[in-house]
């Protein structure tokens, strides 16, 4: 469903992501997870189009992802980042809606389709006729992801999606999450900083550091089979205690 060959980004003197080739497979989850500044959000975001690659290409199913075709390919994309991302003068119904009104889908269709979304995140219809500030932090991500899955786009990308959150709150969301992943069968890439919740989503597990992907696979090989002792470093240093094998 992606495929990136040889992308690399700077800023500056900065590489903040090498010469990377990588693949993405449909239908699964697939979690970035490293430092902070080690390259994973700046990944997310050339997906998504939302920054252009210094040089390599990026391919969406089997077309590429080009400056020139770029808007109408994040349209495939459902993008959700920490909090909700909302737009705070907008209900969260106006957030969901925006771009399917403005890409003139029926009302009817529209209508529908929030009552399937507002059913799928578990999120009581009152709730949309709220502003964001009126909204909990756990209700403001069900928006955002309510808005993500409106058109719904094949690949769904997440930064953090979860960060903000109290750990109830959080531990609540990542099981619904998980359930919807499995449900809809979407391709999925998330970000997060925490081991424990990688591995509970994600299939394959991209470790990263400044810039390089260290190793590619699930907990079990980075557990029992490091690329490096970097691996085992920053395994050892989590804080959550890591799921069952």
């Amino acid at each position: 469903m992606i495929r990136i060959e040889k992308i690399q980004k700077r800023y500056g003197e900065r590489t903040v992501l090498s010469s990377t080739s990588l693949v993405f497979a449909e239908g699964q989850t697939t979690a970035l997870i490293g430092p902070s500044g080690c390259g994973k959000s700046t990944l997310l975001r050339l997906i998504a189009g939302l920054i252009v690659p210094d040089s390599g290409r990026i391919f969406l199913g089997s077309e590429e992802l080009t400056p020139e075709n770029g808007e109408t390919q994040r349209r495939r994309i459902g993008y959700v980042i920490q909090d909700g991302g909302l737009f705070p003068h907008l209900s969260a119904y106006e957030n969901v809606v925006l771009l399917a009104k403005f890409l003139q889908h029926p009302a009817s269709w529209v209508e529908e389709r929030v009552r399937e979304l507002a059913e799928l995140v578990q999120l009581p219809e009152s709730a949309l006729e709220r502003f964001p500030r009126e909204l909990s932090g756990g209700q403001r991500q069900r928006v955002g992801l309510m808005r993500a899955l409106m058109l719904d786009p094949k690949i769904i990308l997440l930064d953090e999606p979860l960060g903000a959150l109290d750990p109830i709150t959080r531990s609540e969301l990542q099981t619904q999450l998980k359930a919807i992943f499995a449900t809809l069968g979407k391709t999925v890439v998330l970000v997060t900083h925490d081991m424990g919740e990688a591995a509970y989503f994600a299939e394959t597990i991209l470790l990263m550091r400044d810039g390089h992907v260290i190793q590619q696979g699930s907990l079990a090989d980075l557990l029992e089979r490091p690329a490096e002792p970097y691996v085992r470093e920053f395994i050892r240093a989590q804080r959550s205690p890591l799921p069952q094998l």
